[in-house]
């Protein structure tokens, strides 16, 4: 009797042992580790399926804390005596509670300052393993806003984002939810309507008619073409080009060439020459205009006395041809009266 007591006393005395031992050591790799982390809470509208207590937390890949617990918000943050408000969304979701290790993330801002720049927690999955773990991020604050929830967190609130299976199911859900609003009867319809308006277009009518005149005018283009000789004419191009090449590599060529290049030097030689020249010629002209200025004013005087000398002369010819004898005598004779009749 003894000894069975005894036997279950060593039995009773290890599976305490081995308790404690499991305590301690999820204390000494959880706990201890954690112990001076802070608390935060979240909240999904999705299945956490996968995740808990005791899931890691990560940032980029990093461990940084543990979930601590994870539940209904209606058990919460319901209301002990009023119904569930089942109609308002923000009581459908599920809130997770975690801590993370400040010592692992390091100096960081205020938390209420890091939501506003894009701070969010979502799920992911490791693996096909089937385990969740939350996973810190920063995200576009404008593509995923903050909720905003009509109680009081018990902790500190970081908003959530979905997670990237959840947002394939939606975006599936989306697209199956626009092919159900397609008419397919309506669709079928017009479609075969079309085929057979195409097909009649086809036999008799305006793309008939268009490919019988594109049929024809390809058959004029190939004429066409056989008429021009273009063998021919890529020869008669070849010996042209042929006598380019052996006209640009003639020497004569580049002689003439050099020849005006050195013609077209001197021209500009010239040229450059002509310039003060023109001026000279110029300004001779310019004194020749002024000497025969001055010239033209000192003659009219002596074309004034000129004149005046060849009137008086024109004078004394005419008083000699009246009265000749005025060379011999000084004045002229006397003029008789008439007698009266």
């Amino acid at each position: 009797m003894n000894q069975t007591r005894g036997a279950f006393l060593r039995v009773g005395l290890l599976v305490l042992g081995g308790l404690a031992l499991v305590i301690g050591l999820v204390w000494f790799f959880g706990g201890r580790d954690l112990s001076h982390g802070s608390l935060f809470e979240t909240y999904f509208s999705e299945s956490v399926q996968g995740l808990d207590v005791g899931s890691p937390v990560k940032y980029r890949g990093v461990t940084v804390g543990r979930v601590t617990e994870l539940g209904l918000v209606t058990a919460e943050y319901g209301s002990r005596t009023a119904p569930a408000q089942i109609d308002r969304k923000t009581y459908r979701l599920v809130f997770v509670r975690f801590v993370v290790d400040k010592k692992r993330l390091g100096q960081l801002p205020e938390t209420s300052a890091a939501v506003k720049v894009g701070l969010r927690v979502r799920l992911a999955s490791q693996g096909i393993t089937g385990l969740s773990y939350l996973e810190l991020d920063f995200a576009d604050p404008k593509t995923y806003p903050a909720q905003d929830v009509p109680w009081a967190p018990k902790d500190t609130y970081i908003p959530s984002m979905p997670s990237t299976l959840q947002q394939v199911q939606d975006s599936a859900t989306q697209f199956l939810a626009k092919l159900n609003r397609i008419d397919v009867d309506a669709l079928s319809t017009s479609l075969t309507a079309l085929l057979k308006n195409l097909s009649t277009s086809l036999d008799s009518g305006d793309l008939h008619l268009t490919f019988a005149r594109a049929a024809a005018l390809l058959g004029s283009l190939n004429d066409t073409v056989k008429a021009a000789d273009l063998p021919g004419l890529t020869a008669d191009l070849r010996q042209t080009s042929a006598a380019l090449r052996t006209l640009a590599q003639d020497r004569d060529l580049h002689r003439t060439l050099a020849n005006a290049a050195v013609l077209t030097d001197r021209l500009a030689v010239a040229s450059a020459r002509l310039g003060p020249l023109i001026a000279g010629l110029q300004a001779t002209a310019n004194r020749a205009d002024n000497g025969i200025a001055d010239l033209q004013q000192s003659l009219q005087p002596i074309l004034r006395d000129a004149q005046a000398t060849m009137a008086n002369l024109r004078d004394t010819t005419a008083e000699l041809r009246r009265y000749p004898a005025q060379i011999l005598l000084s004045d002229p004779p006397p003029r008789t009266q008439e007698p009266a009749r």
